[in-house]
């Protein structure tokens, strides 16, 4: 179509639909599959091209969105940034990755420069349950949490089963006939360490009436923690001839320990949440909790880009699966 610039008005009336759900197309925002077919025909026919920058302009902020999370070196978060990102671009909009450490100052500051620099929303890993987000909801500012959510019934979120994830490791190692099943999580501050425990707590819950308070250990997510972790558990007067390891950096200090120890992973039992993330490591005999990291990443992402593109519905929480079969790996 040559001459005047073409609306949305025009290929909302040559698709047949509101211009409302245009807005929405070109947002990356979710409609139905059927929808979203019609306005692109009808844009492509049109010559249709949305004008970014009066659209920057209006809303006042930039096409760029913030990804606060703790470990870009964990693969676990490594995933997820690939789903945000694939799904943020898919709508037009660029990512920034922030990594805090889990240290709340970190985060935010990452905060206030996602603020400052008028991004268009947050998705955050939050360091805690707590973290405050307060800035960004008095600012109109589009969050969502993944991965861990908030101690806030207005903020989206997006994580997976931990607790049945928990529940169903510990359980595969009992089937497996080990009958001294320890857990090792993440800081107690931290939610999917907190849920990831209470799965392996029912389970041994299950076959003693109280579990066994000195087969559980805290530690901070990280390599050195599950190694120091695994050490403690192994020289306790009765050690014992399992564990959960409610992450994989975690696993592969356990894994450390074991190997100083000289077990391996077919003699003592392991489970562990995500892939191990070293290719060195004997994986016979591990058990695994698959995580989907990715869809989590582009779940948060699809959340984010409806609520930027005006959704101001109640906030939902999505709870994805983990692969209850906690399968074995070979």
């Amino acid at each position: 179509m040559a001459g005047a610039k073409v609306t949305i008005y025009q290929v909302a009336a040559l698709a047949g639909v509101s211009p409302a759900t245009v807005s929405r197309v070109m947002n990356g925002a979710r409609v139905s599959p059927e929808s979203e077919r019609l306005v692109r025909a009808a844009a492509e026919q049109l010559a249709f091209t949305p004008n970014r920058t009066a659209r920057r302009l209006r809303r006042q902020y930039s096409e760029v969105i913030a990804l606060i999370i703790p470990d870009i070196e964990n693969p676990f978060f490594t995933a997820l940034a690939r789903g945000v990102e694939n799904r943020a671009r898919a709508g037009g909009y660029s990512v920034v990755l922030c990594n805090t450490d889990d240290d709340p100052v970190r985060e935010s500051t990452y905060i206030d420069i996602a603020l400052a620099e008028h991004m268009a929303g947050v998705i955050l890993a939050p360091a805690d349950a707590a973290s405050d987000v307060s800035r960004l909801v008095a600012r109109q500012r589009p969050v969502v949490a993944v991965d861990r959510s908030l101690n806030r019934a207005d903020i989206d979120a997006v994580t997976v089963d931990n607790r049945a994830g928990g529940l169903s490791a510990a359980e595969s190692l009992f089937a497996a006939g080990f009958s001294r099943v320890a857990c090792i999580t993440g800081p107690s501050s931290v939610e999917t360490a907190q849920l990831r425990m209470e799965g392996w707590q029912q389970a041994t819950r299950d076959r003693s009436e109280a579990g066994d308070a000195e087969l559980l250990r805290y530690a901070d997510y990280r390599v050195d923690g599950g190694r120091l972790a695994m050490a403690e558990l192994l020289a306790l007067r009765e050690p014992p001839d399992a564990a959960v390891v409610a992450n994989n950096l975690m696993a592969a200090g356990a894994l450390d320990a074991l190997q100083d120890a000289g077990l391996s992973p077919a003699a003592f039992g392991l489970a562990v949440f995500g892939d191990l993330p070293f290719a060195s490591f004997e994986r016979r005999g591990i058990r695994v909790v698959d995580l989907p990291a990715r869809e989590l990443g582009e779940a948060a992402a699809a959340l984010l880009l409806d609520r930027i593109a005006g959704d101001d519905g109640p906030a939902r929480t999505v709870v994805l699966r983990t692969d209850h079969r906690t399968r074995e790996r070979q």
